[in-house]
């Protein structure tokens, strides 16, 4: 019989604008009862840090290495973890005792998938003793020694949700608009196949805070006044990463930011808009079969002009586009919701990646994991 535990799943994404908790019961397989959620974001100076890790970070070769400042950081967004979790079990009502295990992202600071290195920030062990519950973190590593690219790892969890959607044959496809965004497609006989699409809410956020100072454009609101700018958009778009069928993880800094000066407020930010609409229709195209329907969650899905932009285009080419809320879940949640479901079949030792996902030379599971000391 499989066992069926309490997870915790924690993620920290390429926005770096908070921590997501989230709480399944699950036994890493077909079994999934979704429970609270809880955000908690980043104050305007620890996000600073984090950016400032960033630069940290580029030089390095060694995933394991962590010069002075950036281990200081690393201890920072540790602490802020276990923090998290101390305000989500307070909240509500529950005690570590009553969690098996948590699921720990960590904050990516570097991702070159070419090179086989990838570095996510974030002490697991430290957080084991803070929270005082088995911590299960690192989980991109064992991929990428496997020949895959370490992302997406979503997808075994999207394949899990996507049984609901499949009657009649349905070709679902889950987007996760995140600051990067990317695709899970899982075709009518089960066949998951899984890659970043291109730039998400990074770009715009970028451009947002640089001419604005806010972090993000609420409910595209700014982008909703403007108009593309086809020179920039078709610059954006025209990039390598498009081109050829091989598909690549991306790290945040591949696309570059748009230079002060090259667009009116408004008008960069609809650009990027339809620029991160645009990628995921692009993307899509390398898929085994257009999806009968998208699933939108992450923040992004937040943004109506991606979305109205999404729609239309994805319309065009006789698929449906919906968010996940009205798909019966939480689009806040899902990604903190995968880490405990990935957690959970790392301490069975299921796979967390497959061939289709990331390019893996085979299925192979992952993940360190850490118990707190007794």
């Amino acid at each position: 019989m499989d066992i069926v535990r309490t997870a915790i799943g924690l993620m920290s994404g390429t926005s770096m604008d908070g921590i997501d908790v989230a709480l399944l019961r699950t036994d890493g397989r077909g079994f999934i009862e979704r429970g609270p959620f809880l955000g908690i974001a980043y104050d305007g100076g620890f996000r600073e840090r984090l950016k400032r890790a960033l630069d940290l970070a580029r030089p390095l070769t060694d995933r394991a290495a962590r010069p002075d400042e950036l281990r200081q950081i690393e201890i920072e967004l540790t602490q802020r973890h276990a923090d998290a979790v101390t305000a989500f079990l307070e909240k509500f009502g529950l005690r570590s005792g009553d969690v098996d295990v948590l699921g720990f992202h960590g904050q990516t600071v570097l991702h070159r998938p070419d090179d086989g290195l990838t570095i996510q920030i974030g002490d697991g062990a430290l957080l084991a003793e803070r929270s005082g519950i088995p911590v299960v973190y690192d989980m991109r590593a064992n991929d990428m020694a496997h020949g895959g690219q370490g992302a997406p790892l979503v997808p075994a969890y999207h394949a899990a949700l996507a049984g609901r959607f499949q009657k009649d044959g349905q070709r679902v496809c889950f987007v996760n608009i995140g600051g990067i965004s990317n695709l899970t497609y899982i075709g009518a006989e089960g066949r998951i196949a899984a890659f970043d699409s291109g730039p998400g809410n990074t770009l715009i956020d970028q451009w947002v805070e640089m001419q604005t100072g806010k972090t993000y454009d609420p409910g595209g609101e700014i982008a909703g006044r403007g108009q593309v700018v086809a020179e920039i958009a078709a610059r954006y778009l025209g990039s390598p990463f498009f081109q050829g069928n091989i598909r690549r993880s991306l790290d945040r800094g591949d696309f570059k930011p748009l230079a002060d000066g090259e667009a009116s407020l408004e008008d960069g930010a609809r650009t990027l808009a339809h620029v991160a609409a645009a990628s995921i229709v692009k993307s899509a195209s390398y898929l085994p079969e257009r999806p009968s329907v998208f699933i939108v969650c992450g923040g992004g899905r937040l943004n109506g002009t991606i979305m109205a932009e999404f729609a239309d285009m994805a319309g065009k080419n006789g698929s449906r586009v919906m968010s996940a809320e009205e798909a019966g879940f939480d689009g806040d949640a899902m990604e903190a919701e995968a880490w405990a479901y990935l957690a959970v079949r790392s301490l069975e030792g299921l796979p967390l990646t497959y061939p289709g996902t990331t390019g893996v030379s085979q299925p192979v599971s992952g993940g360190v994991l850490v118990e707190p000391a007794k």
